[in-house]
């Protein structure tokens, strides 16, 4: 199950397949529906699966059905419900361009096989309302040899996301990934939302080499850490390849100065313009303000951080990240400004609300340059399990044990042996990457 998948604890299952089967009219809220047909992902069983594909048939025409009856085809999809292909196929004849979409992305997770669906999915290709490039993923799944031509033709597509999509299924397809290097371009086009096509593209064509593109990509770390993993895991290369790990590190510690942003100031801006910018939804334009907040001292910085902390930056994530990053990219914070953010940072570390995942590693990583020896207390605890980490966090934090200098090297080694044996192959390799380095 996904981290945002039981968003709501306080709902039984058989509550939620109740609310499926009421009328619009004895819904407390219209988004009830929907919020049913979400949870239901926890509830895996036959009575689930006949509550969705309840829904699936309803032929009320009103907006809440419409959108419940998009999160009902993930859920069942989700499930593996190969029973609910058949009723998940008559979506593609809907109206409703979203619900196709997710239909198609639905019949590529069941693996359907069915002749008369696939072939009205290589239709759907020639409509450009269409979501065309999950159309393109599912079908260089399920039918590349039907859908080869028509894919290959949309290499040309006027969209760079349909264009990317395109360009790596022929290249997974034929095998020849010299072709993906058009698609390294787009990295740095204007839209993020096509940087992080292109990324996604370039893990679907399997590009490891370049990697280190993506490495410094201006997207959301998160994308360039799953790129990284999935290209790596798929290439088979992690165990025997140091510059895979060298990678993921360099992911990880996400120097400003690395990522490829493709904006520029005119003129150096205030600091309070700077750190606005940290909000942005263009991670250009965040990567763009952390490499100009050097320039200002932290006695300038630190009333401006910490207003922009309590009225904001604590609850979002976006810039919570970043502030992570800030608080540990330098040692020139006064005496109650680091008293200040070591408590932030101890929060940070431990915080399991899902959307704060990415800053527990940051926030790691400053505390080991702020405080060692909190760092290697706290590392401690999360490497033996006694504190509930992800494996982003537990790579991490065997990076900053790799470096740290303070007394305890046989903790240190007996933490990193034990680490060998993580649930994880990228925390395992590390560990091991860190034991061969301290010798």
């Amino acid at each position: 199950m996904g981290r945002f998948d039981n968003i709501h604890p306080g709902l039984t299952c058989n509550h939620a397949r109740h609310i499926l089967s009421l009328s619009i009219d004895e819904l407390e809220s219209k988004s009830d529906f929907y919020m049913a047909a979400a949870h239901l992902i926890n509830c895996p069983c036959a009575e689930t699966e006949d509550a969705l594909q309840s829904l699936l048939v309803c032929a009320v025409d009103d907006q809440a059905i419409k959108i419940a009856k998009r999160k009902a085809v993930e859920v069942l999809a989700r499930l593996g419900s190969k029973s609910s292909v058949p009723l998940i196929g008559q979506c593609l004849w809907s109206d409703d361009i979203y619900l196709v979409e997710n239909s198609v992305w639905a019949l590529e997770k069941l693996s359907c096989n069915r002749h008369d669906l696939i072939q009205q999915m290589i239709g759907l290709l020639k409509d450009a309302s269409q979501n065309q490039r999950v159309l393109i993923k599912a079908l260089a799944t399920l039918a590349i040899d039907q859908s080869f031509d028509s894919i290959r033709s949309l290499q040309t597509s006027d969209r760079p996301g349909v264009r990317g999509a395109a360009i790596a299924a022929v290249a997974k397809c034929t095998q020849d990934r010299a072709s993906l290097l058009q698609i390294k371009g787009y990295l740095t086009l204007p839209n993020q939302m096509d940087r992080q096509c292109a990324v996604q593209d370039l893990v679907d064509g399997g590009s490891i080499e370049l990697l280190p593109s993506i490495a410094t990509a201006p997207v959301s770390p998160a994308f360039r850490i799953r790129a990284c993993r999935e290209i790596l895991a798929t290439a088979k290369v992690l165990l025997s390849a140091d510059v895979g790990l060298d990678l993921i590190d360099v992911v990880f510690r996400d120097d400003p100065a690395q990522i490829n942003v493709i904006h520029q100031y005119d003129e150096a801006p205030a600091p309070e313009f700077l750190v606005r910018q940290l909000y942005s939804t263009d991670f250009s334009r965040c990567y763009l303000a952390m490499q100009n907040l050097p320039e200002y001292s932290a006695e300038v910085l630190i009333p401006i951080l910490q207003q922009s902390w309590e009225e904001e930056a604590h609850n979002d994530y976006g810039a919570h990240y970043f502030f992570m990053h800030i608080f540990g990219s330098r040692d020139d914070w006064s005496s109650s400004a680091l008293e200040w953010i070591v408590n932030l940072l101890n929060e940070a570390a431990i915080n399991r609300r899902p959307q704060f995942q990415k800053s527990r590693a940051a926030a790691i990583q400053a505390l080991h340059s702020l405080r060692p020896d909190l760092f290697f207390e706290l590392g401690s605890q999360l490497l033996r399990g006694s504190i509930p980490a992800s494996w982003e966090c537990r790579y991490v934090t065997i990076m900053c044990m790799e470096s740290l200098s303070i007394g305890g090297g046989d903790q240190i080694r007996d933490l990193l042996v034990n680490c060998q044996q993580d649930a994880d192959a990228f925390v395992q390799a590390r560990a091991a990457s860190a034991l061969s380095s301290i010798g």
